[in-house]
């Protein structure tokens, strides 16, 4: 079974704010490969989105590491994966409301 995989309004927001906070730091083109590299492994949860570890603070909500750097935050509904939100290198990791 393949899932659909969507990124939450915020989700959208942290991933162009990271992509704002790299390019000063490392480059536009290395930037840019790296939040490439952050999409195309949430595209990954099309065929296999079990992975990580489930939060019980927060219900239905899982998480997982990627390459060190950053946590990705998503849950499963149906056939649907929804990347919450995207916390950067020591980010608090807080969820607010729904987006």
């Amino acid at each position: 079974m393949k899932y659909e995989v969507r990124f939450s309004k915020a989700a959208e927001r942290d991933v162009a704010e990271l992509l704002t906070y790299l390019v000063t730091r490392a480059g536009e083109g290395t930037a840019r490969a790296y939040v490439d590299r952050l999409i195309e492994y949430c595209a990954g949860f099309e065929t296999f989105p079990e992975r990580g570890t489930r939060r019980t603070d927060v219900p239905g909500l899982r998480t997982v590491g990627y390459r060190n750097h950053a946590t990705i935050a998503f849950r499963i509904s149906g056939n649907t994966v929804t990347v919450i939100r995207l916390f950067h290198r020591g980010q608090e990791v807080r969820l607010q409301g729904k987006d």
